[in-house]
Order: structure tokens, then C-alpha cells, then sequence
């Protein structure tokens, strides 16, 4: 990687204020972190909460293959407009363009012979990215390709041999192996215009009698006059070459090449119609200046990363935390176009006259650190979620659990909308309709399907009843929590007790004589045998993880947690065993749980509080080692430099609070509990003008241990600092040492009781 080796070489910027700081922020973002091992990130173009994420496809099978690209990969397939970043299951990859010279050949070809078809073998020493930007050679064609991207429209640039045919194959076949193509069509409007779609079957529930769900259309505008169209349907050439519909569609375009310039296409999609991405790609994309455009993304770029000022000489650490920085503000995707249409979850076209629509909200995940990461850096864009949720309400009935265009995924468990809502509102956000908020959460909660049936009945969900049993009686138990908080604060006590009472659930799964959560049936035993590390994607009663790493989950309610374990040594000695006891053969375990320390699981995200909880049974000084521990060896500026699977910013989303040296045990409690920093000094700018400083004296990599806190230059004994103490701006400063310090003050009691 160019890229990478030059940054060994130059020298190491010091910050001191990013708003007057000459230097680039963008330069310490690696795309490439994450797309090795199981991090299933992408490198390509795309700017923040953007629509197009353009990006070089690999291979389309396979776990690790879930963004359409790995690094041990060595051939491409094309470039297509849509990934998703990180997650554990794989969709998209719509609309995809390959340059090509010479025979024309409508198969991809294999990786293991990428010369039988148009795929073409690449080199990482020739491939660069950055953000709104990605660059590679061709080694087959010897085409140099750049992209970069706006919101709702993408910019590709290929540089041809000298003398060379200069030729585009568009293939609307290409998707990842577990969907289902069921449509494709193709017009030739112009000389230098084509306009299609496609629709696929893949990830989201059954929608009636087609099962279709996901539409996309496409405007793709050209540089150049088209000289030859060479339309593929359904296995062979057509006749003619104005236009195709099909199942397999492809088309093979030759373009004028004599002044040997590159070819370049603006490429706008939509789920809306045609109209929609001809007027996404037009208004984004008005000129063909490429190198504009892709200034304009990394300006996007800048802005956000600039939320933070580093002091630092480490380069690698620098790398690491504005990578993870960026990959937190990827996701979720905007999904309105540019005159505000939209698909709805009742396949209705609807307009989001004041908000911005956004999909790909992976709740599960990003309910615990990225969601209250965002109303620190991005206040102003939660409000356009929240309503993106109850636009989902309107149009499906229920809060969105893991929504991807216009369908609902139903992925992973609980209504984990309901923590975003709540921590919006007790942060004081405005710009959502509250009490049709509540609505939405009471609505969500009273449903009879998922279990809930069950768990209104018992108080907690019968294992001989409902698969992940344990694993959804616990995170409705938090949602719960979130829900009785709500409506002490509108006044409605009868909600209040009810939903209190159902946030104690977690008590009726919790084996004393064990001292592990564990299934239990309907009549009020607990189930044998019992395994505290059996996880399986099958029947279990734990979902991406064991009751190691479950009987941990009750953050809004620590103090019942110490007590059902019988007092702060108890609790404080399950969290010792959880990283020091022996890790359980991971033969048949779910190939989400990874990252492990002991059986604690850093990169899937139920264990991702659990560290912090040493600060709450007088034990401070073991977070502190143990986040050391975790931001020193499962993160890095490498391509494998996360744990797990980075989805949708929750893995990074950590980090970038850890390195701060808090953390939102409670995610809707407006609370940050202490960790250790990794930084001597990071400022956050916040949008209201105002800076928060952290600041760490005596830092060095052996000073992990915090002996004295002062908040505002007068000593602080608090173990956290509230979300409203960062937002009036002013300085943390913690002053480490190398031997354990300081027990911190906890309130055990949330701040909303």
C-alpha cells in the first residue's frame, strides 16, 4: 500500500487545535483496518451516512466476505455502489462496474482462475485508500481505477493503456451468493446515459407473494460518446440495443478513445425510481470534475474527524483512533433522496418533508456505544433517526430492530430503538414527536411475537418456549428499563410500574447456586443439563454468546446485579473469573465470539460494558488494566485490526470512547463511567462551539492507573461524569500512575430515579 508506506516516512504532526491545525485529519484514516480477519469492513469511496459506498468487490461468498471484499483476496470482481460495513451477515453490492479492455467476456471468472472471465488480479502495493477516495491498477487491463463518492451518487475515473479500446461491463447479476436476483433491466437512453434496475431477494423478511426486497435503480451518466452496446440477457446477446430486461443482465459498453483521456461515469442510485437517481446523481455531481469531488468528500470527512484533537507522536495509535472515528460516522446509510422520496416498509413511495431518512440501523449493536457516541459529535442527526424509526412505526407498526432499506431484517433481539429514544430525550435532543415516540416504544414492547407473549405472562421467557431464551428475557429487561423511565418523566405511573417491574426480569433467570444466568422453563426450573460456554446459532438460550458472557448483561440496574451475586467481592470475583477461566474450545461455538480474554468476547458486543463494571464494586484500578489490556491488543492500524466484526461502528465506537477513558456502561443513563485514556491530552469540539478536554498527566505506557481526578481544576471522586457536564465544555484530568490509585465515588443509583 503506497499509502502506508509513505506515512512511515513523514513526520508526526503534534495537534494542538484542530481548527487552526494545517494538517489533514484524513491522513490518519486506513480503510483498510478491518477488512482482514473478521472485521468485514470495505475500503472504498464513500462520505459520511452516505447512500453510495463504492467499493471493490472480491468475492461474493463466504462469512468473511459479508462487504464483498478481504484483503487475502488478490483479483477484483468490479466496483458496486452499496456495502455494508462490518456486519456478520452480507447483502447489497448493487449495480456493478468493471473496466476492461479487450475480448469481451459477461463472466466474473473465480478467483482461483480470474483470467476465464472479466475479473481482474490487482496488487495491495498498488492500491490506495483514503476517505471519499479508493485507487487500484488492474494488473489484467493495466487500467488505473479512482473513486470517490457524494451522498446518493458515485464518481468513477479509469485511466486506460495508451491505444486501448476503453470498455465498461455493467452487471446487474453480480451479488453476493445468498441473495436472489429476481429482476434486471437496462436502458440505453443516449449516446452517453443508461438508466436500470434491479430487484433482489436477500437478508430482509418475506414481503408477500415475490419476496422482493430491495429495489434499486441507477443513472449512469459517460464522459464519452458510447461507440458499442453489447447487451447480455438470460445467457445470451440480444438483439437489440436500446434496452433488456431479464434475470441476468449485463451490458458491455465501447467508448470513443482517441484523445485517450480517462473515461469517467457519475453513477446516482435511488430506491425510489429513475427520476429519483438521475436527480441524485445531477444535483450531487453537477460537473465533471473528479478531483473536485473527491475534495469535497474528504472536506466531509475532515469536518467530522476534526470533533477531536490528538496530541500524540504515536502514529499508530493516531491511525487506530481516527479510523475508528470514521468507521463509527459510516453507518447508518441516508436512504431519502435529494427531493426528499423515500420507500417505505409498506413499498409506498413517501416524503420525509422535515427530516433525512436513514436505513441500516444495526440496533443490537449500536444501541451501546454508537448511538451515544453520535449525540456527542452528530447531535443534530438523531433526531432524523428517531424519526426514521417512527416513519417505520407509521408504515410496519413496530419500532425498527435491524432495518435495511425499505425491509425490516428482524435481526438479533430486543427493541434496542427504545435505549436510542430514551437517551435522545434525557439528553434534552429535540426535533421528534415524544409522545408518539412513547407510543411507538409501549407498542413495541406489548407485542405478542419474539417471546415478548411469553414474557409478559411469566416476567421472564420460558427456555421450553421460545429459543435465545435467557439472551432476550435480559435485553428486554434493559429496554424495559429504558421504557419505565420514560414514563415516570411523562407522568404515566401505571407504564412506570409495570415497566419496572418487567426490568427486573433478569432476577428470574439467575441461578444463585450456580451464579449464572440459565434457561428455565415454564413451570419455574431451571433447565439441565447446564453448560456455562454452550453457544450454537441453533437452539440455545444465549444468542451470539454463553451465559459467561450474558450473566453480566443488567447495566441499568448494577446495584440488583451486586446483590443477586451477593455483594460487591462476589460480583468483583465473577468479573475475575470471566477473563481468567480457561476459553472453551470454540469447535460448533458461533463464529461471532471472538476477540477473547479468558470468556470474555471483545469482538461480539454483549461483553462490550462489562469491563467497566470494576469501577461499581470499589475495583477501579481492574478496568483500568483490563481496557488497557483490550485498546493495546485487539485493536490496531492493520488491515486484521479488529477483533470482530466492526459492525456498523459499535466496534469502533468503543474505542473511540475508550481512548477517551469513558465509557456508557448504561447507554441511556446520560452517564460516561471511567476507564483508563490512551491519550495524553484529547480536546472534543462539540457543535455548540464548546471544547471538552481530557487531559492525562504522567502518561506513559506503563502509568495506566488513574490516582487522581480533577473536573474544572478542583478534585472530582466521581467515578463518571454525566453527559451535561460535557456539553458545558471544560477540562478532565486524570493524573496517572503506575501503581493502583484512586476508589471512586459510585452512585448506584440512575440519575433519572
Amino acid at each position: 500500500m503506497k499509502r502506508i508506506i509513505f506515512f512511515s516516512v513523514i513526520s508526526i504532526f503534534v495537534f494542538t487545535s484542530c481548527k487552526n491545525s494545517k494538517s489533514n485529519l484524513t491522513e490518519y484514516v486506513n480503510p483498510f483496518i478491518g477488512t482482514a480477519g473478521h472485521g468485514h469492513t470495505f475500503p472504498g469511496a464513500t462520505v459520511p451516512f452516505g447512500m453510495v459506498q463504492l467499493s471493490p468487490d472480491t468475492h461474493t461468498e463466504g462469512w468473511d466476505w459479508c462487504s464483498g471484499y478481504h484483503y487475502s483476496d488478490s483479483s477484483i470482481i468490479g466496483f458496486s455502489h452499496t456495502h455494508l460495513s462490518g456486519t456478520g451477515r452480507g447483502e447489497l453490492l448493487d449495480v456493478l462496474f468493471m473496466p476492461f479492455t479487450g475480448e469481451t467476456n459477461f463472466e466474473a471468472g473465480t478467483r482461483e482462475n480470474p483470467e476465464k472471465g472479466y475479473r481482474s488480479p490487482f496488487s495491495h502495493k498498488n492500491e490506495i485508500a483514503s476517505p471519499g477516495y479508493y485507487k487500484v491498477l488492474l494488473d489484467k487491463y493495466k487500467i488505473e481505477v479512482e473513486l470517490t463518492a457524494s451522498t446518493r451518487a458515485g464518481f468513477h475515473q479509469y485511466s486506460y493503456p495508451e491505444k486501448s479500446e476503453q470498455k465498461v461491463m455493467i452487471d446487474l447479476f453480480h451479488s453476493l451468493k445468498s441473495d436472489i436476483i429476481s429482476y434486471g433491466n437496462l436502458k440505453i437512453v443516449n449516446d452517453s446515459l443508461i438508466v436500470g434496475s434491479r430487484k433482489s431477494r436477500g437478508w430482509g423478511e418475506k414481503q408477500e407473494k415475490d419476496w422482493v426486497n430491495h429495489e434499486v435503480f441507477f443513472a449512469a451518466r459517460f464522459s464519452k460518446k458510447i461507440n458499442d452496446i453489447q447487451l447480455f440477457v438470460d445467457g445470451k446477446l440480444a438483439d437489440n440495443k436500446t434496452d433488456a430486461t431479464g434475470k441476468d443482465v449485463k451490458v458491455a459498453l465501447t467508448f470513443q478513445s482517441e484523445n485517450n483521456q480517462p473515461l469517467q461515469s457519475k453513477v446516482g442510485i435511488s430506491e425510489v425510481d429513475i427520476d429519483g437517481a438521475l436527480k441524485n446523481v445531477d444535483t450531487e455531481i453537477a460537473n465533471w470534475d473528479f478531483a473536485e469531488v473527491k475534495q469535497q468528500a474528504e472536506q466531509k470527512w475532515e469536518k467530522i474527524l476534526q470533533s477531536f484533537t490528538v496530541k500524540s507522536d504515536n502514529r499508530e495509535k493516531l491511525e487506530t483512533f481516527y479510523t475508528a472515528l470514521y468507521h463509527s460516522c459510516i453507518a447508518p446509510y441516508t436512504y431519502s433522496d435529494t427531493d426528499k422520496r423515500y420507500r417505505g416498509f409498506d413499498k409506498q413511495i413517501h416524503t420525509a418533508d422535515n427530516f433525512t431518512n436513514y436505513t441500516g440501523l444495526s440496533l443490537w449493536d449500536t444501541f451501546r456505544a454508537l448511538n451515544p457516541l453520535l449525540t456527542i459529535v452528530q447531535p443534530q442527526m438523531v433526531p432524523d433517526m428517531i424519526n426514521s424509526m417512527l416513519a417505520q412505526y407509521d408504515q410496519y407498526g413496530l419500532l425498527p430492530i435491524w432495518p435495511l432499506c425499505s425491509s425490516e431484517t428482524n435481526c438479533m433481539i430486543g427493541y434496542h430503538s427504545i435505549p436510542v429514544i430514551a437517551d435522545a430525550y434525557f439528553k434534552g435532543i429535540k426535533g421528534f414527536d415524544v409522545n408518539k415516540a412513547y407510543e411507538a416504544m409501549k407498542t413495541s414492547a406489548m407485542q405478542d411475537t419474539f417471546g415478548i407473549q411469553f414474557l409478559k405472562k411469566y416476567n421472564y421467557i420460558p427456555t421450553d418456549l421460545e429459543n435465545k431464551s435467557v439472551s432476550k428475557t435480559l435485553e428486554y429487561a434493559y429496554d424495559d428499563w429504558c421504557i419505565a423511565q420514560m414514563a415516570k418523566a411523562l407522568g404515566k405511573t401505571e407504564d412506570y410500574a409495570y415497566f419496572t417491574k418487567r426490568s427486573q426480569a433478569y432476577r428470574n433467570v439467575f441461578d444463585k447456586n450456580t451464579q449464572f444466568m440459565r434457561g428455565k422453563n415454564a413451570k419455574g426450573n431451571f433447565v439441565e443439563p447446564f453448560d456455562p460456554t454452550f453457544a450454537s446459532y441453533e437452539k440455545c438460550d444465549f444468542v451470539e454468546g454463553n451465559s459467561w458472557q450474558y450473566s453480566l448483561f443488567v447495566p441499568h440496574d448494577v446495584p440488583g446485579l451486586i446483590e443477586i451475586f451477593g455483594g460487591k467481592q462476589a460480583l468483583a470475583n465473577k468479573i475475575d473469573a470471566l477473563f481468567t477461566v480457561e476459553t472453551s474450545s470454540l469447535e460448533g461455538k458461533p463464529i461471532d465470539v471472538s476477540g477473547l480474554i479468558g470468556e470474555y468476547a471483545h469482538g461480539n458486543e454483549p461483553s462490550h460494558h462489562v469491563a467497566y463494571l470494576y469501577n461499581f464494586v470499589d475495583q477501579p484500578w481492574k478496568t483500568q488494566e483490563r481496557i488497557h489490556e483490550i485498546m493495546s491488543t485487539l485493536y490496531s492500524n492493520k488491515p486484521d485490526g479488529l477483533c470482530g466484526n466492526e459492525d456498523m461502528g459499535q466496534m469502533s465506537a468503543w474505542y473511540v470512547f475508550s481512548v477517551l477513558g469513558f465509557y456508557p456502561v448504561n447507554p441511556a443513563d446520560g452517564k460516561y463511567v471511567f476507564g483508563t485514556p490512551e491519550f495524553a491530552e484529547v480536546a472534543i469540539n462539540l457543535p455548540n462551539k464548546r471544547t471538552f478536554a481530557v487531559k492525562a498527566k504522567n502518561f506513559g505506557d506503563k502509568n495506566i492507573y488513574i490516582e487522581k481526578v480533577k473536573l474544572n481544576g478542583k478534585d472530582y471522586n466521581n467515578g463518571s461524569i454525566t453527559h451535561q457536564q460535557l456539553l458545558e465544555g471544560g477540562k478532565l484530568e486524570f493524573t496517572m500512575s503506575d501503581k493502583k490509585g484512586m476508589v471512586f465515588s459510585m452512585n448506584l443509583e440512575s440519575f433519572l430515579e
